[in-house]
């Protein structure tokens, strides 16, 4: 299993717009075969999503996804920093 965590930072003017791009991102992806979790939390205008996915060839899909090629470049103006994305492995 591959953990992933992506942060996503809006501009304050720009967070229900974020947050609606995300929302539709968070939906087209849970239905992907390799998708075990993908949750998304948010404080202010900070977005985190947690990923959670079956393997590397799921995830590799995923990131060739049109609704996330998509949500990357057309989000990018409404973003105060780039998007910050951690590959993790559990540890305990």
């Amino acid at each position: 299993m591959i953990s992933i965590t992506a942060i996503i930072k809006s501009k304050k003017e720009n967070t229900e717009d974020v947050k609606n791009m995300i929302q539709n991102l968070v939906t087209q992806t849970r239905k992907e075969a390799a998708c075990i979790r993908y949750d998304l939390h948010n404080t202010e205008n900070v977005f985190i999503i947690w990923e959670e996915w079956k393997d590397q060839p799921g995830l590799d899909i995923h990131n060739n996804q049109p609704y996330l090629v998509d949500f990357i470049s057309k989000s990018e103006t409404f973003l105060s920093a780039p998007v910050q994305v951690y590959k993790t492995i559990q540890i305990l």
